[in-house]
């Protein structure tokens, strides 16, 4: 198999189609075809085999996917690393990848200087030229005749190390293999919601390093187009879906906030949009309700994670409407049913399914899951169990087969002996018309051993207060699960992959406490 023979036969069948949009750059499918011919013939002519790890550190631009596609048309495996991450991060993912060849963009200048010591790279590329690092992506693009690159590789191949954050921090590495990435393809490809066909374009606006990159190679399969954002500003994304008469969208919540609290929201024409895709965090109902009011009946959710390589459980728009229209309130709270070839069962400490209500660990198997961590036996062993995989969120099943997240399985609050989901103290919060955003952990308490505590950003010029918050909590909470007290920030921390970071929140209240509740 080869993904990089579906850019081909697009190119074929309408190489005059724009497949790409990133700032001023656009490439039809023609372009995207020999550019990612060429670059792939660099690389093995820069020494890179079959199997080599191929390393990228640079933000969103058109070059990241024509790097996509030369790296599968030639058999390499990607190693994207977040363009948010420090040199310190940075060295160590290029550590455990060994990777040899390193493209990268002259705003990380300065950290792959820092972070190369120690590491298996022998070659940068500098996709704004060449500097004393290496050689110029031009260069080594236009230094070759183009000839088609089409490497056969197995199943099992590794084609993506995806790193990914754990709860003590550390980053590891899901391995993707290429079987991985085609049952990704089919799923976004077959999904009637998630299909970009010709005519189609899709916004992408977060990293198409990661999670917003997910749904590339299914576009160019279908033939549609990826509109790349360079970086994310809420009214340029409004922009370009008027400006680009976009079809398809993928978001994450907290870019949803930020568009929501726009003035202007309402003055730009999104009625192009058919569908606006959010995922990757939990979004609280009243959000959801003030999306579906700006941007109309278009909105869907995944949630899945890089060890199931993308969307394993989905939330349709006609979902949403039978929650927003028909009283389904519930389902507001849901991140939706398995529709794909992957397996979804709520399971207990012993890995036997629950029964449907009551709370479990989300276990998933089927082609889309990969086989492990890299280098990792004793942390691959404690994940990855018969072959399901256990994803750490904590979660019930309803009898018709939607699944309702409690909380991830570390980051549950024991109080006074009883289990707090802060999840569900999160979901109330934001009901509150002041609150912007919200994070719920347990923090020291010497009678309950934790005590729930609320880190609330409150929304610009709106007043609040924390008995207020409390008294609003416990309205709709029972007692034991209403917040203690309540913070007011500027601003909650948030990892690089954008969801809040509860680890370095917990941290600045647990600091110096001697015993600590697991």
């Amino acid at each position: 198999m080869n993904l990089g023979r579906f850019v081909r036969r697009t190119a074929r069948h309408q190489p005059g189609a724009e497949a790409v949009v990133c700032g001023r750059t656009r490439l039809t499918y023609a372009q995207l075809d020999e550019h990612s011919d060429r670059l792939a013939t660099a690389l093995r002519g820069l020494g890179a085999a079959r199997g080599d790890r191929v390393a990228t550190l640079a933000g969103n631009r058109a070059e990241l996917v024509v790097t996509e596609v030369a790296l599968y048309k030639a058999g390499l495996t990607r190693v994207p690393v977040n363009a948010r991450l420090g040199a310190g991060e940075v060295a160590h993912l290029l550590r455990e990848s060994d990777a040899r060849i390193l493209l990268t963009d002259a705003a990380h200048h300065d950290a792959v200087r820092e972070a190369l010591p120690g590491t298996a790279v022998k070659t940068v590329v500098g996709y704004d030229g060449p500097d004393d690092l290496g050689p110029g992506y031009l260069d080594i693009l236009y230094g070759n005749k183009p000839e088609p690159v089409d490497v056969d590789c197995a199943e099992d191949d590794l084609a993506v190390l995806h790193f990914t954050s754990g709860s003590t921090g550390r980053l590891k590495a899901a391995t993707q293999t290429y079987g991985n990435r085609m049952a990704l393809l089919r799923k976004m490809a077959m999904g009637t919601d998630a299909r970009v066909g010709p005519g189609d374009k899709q916004i992408l606006a977060g990293p198409v390093t990661h999670a917003s990159g997910m749904p590339l190679m299914s576009i160019f399969f279908a033939g549609g187009c990826a509109v790349v954002l360079p970086r994310w500003d809420a009214e340029e994304f409004l922009a370009t879906i008027q400006r680009e008469r976009a079809t398809h969208a993928f978001v994450v919540p907290t870019m949803v906030n930020t568009v929501l609290a726009l003035p202007t929201a309402r003055a730009y024409d999104l009625s192009s949009l058919r569908q606006l895709i959010y995922g990757a965090a939990p979004m609280s109902p009243q959000r959801i309700r003030e999306a579906w009011e700006l941007f109309g009946p278009v909105l869907s959710q995944g949630y899945g994670c890089g060890e199931t390589t993308s969307g394993v459980l989905f939330l349709s728009t006609e979902d949403h409407r039978r929650a927003l229209e028909d009283g389904d309130e519930e389902l507001l709270l849901s991140c939706g049913r398995a529709l794909t070839e992957a397996e979804v069962e709520i399971v207990g400490e012993d890995g036997t399914p629950v029964p449907d209500g009551e709370i479990g660990e989300i276990a998933v198997r089927g082609p889309d899951v990969v086989p492990g961590y890299l280098d990792a036996p004793e942390l691959t062993a404690q994940s990855f169990r018969d072959g399901w995989f256990l994803t750490g969120d904590l979660a019930r099943r309803r009898a018709d087969g939607y699944v309702f997240i409690v909380d991830r399985k570390k980051d549950m609050i024991v109080s006074g002996g009883f289990n707090i989901y802060a999840t569900e103290v999160e979901s109330v919060l934001h009901q509150h018309p002041a609150v912007y955003e919200a994070a719920v952990i347990g923090v020291p308490d010497e009678q309950w051993g934790e005590a729930v505590k609320a880190v609330v950003v409150p929304r610009e010029g709106a007043p609040l207060t924390a008995d207020e918050l409390v008294a609003f909590c416990a309205g709709r909470l029972s007692r034991m699960k209403k917040p203690r007290s309540v913070d007011f920030v500027a601003a909650l921390p948030h990892n690089p992959n954008g969801k809040i970071d509860r680890r370095a929140l917990r941290e600045r209240y647990w600091a110096g406490v001697d015993r600590r509740v697991n």
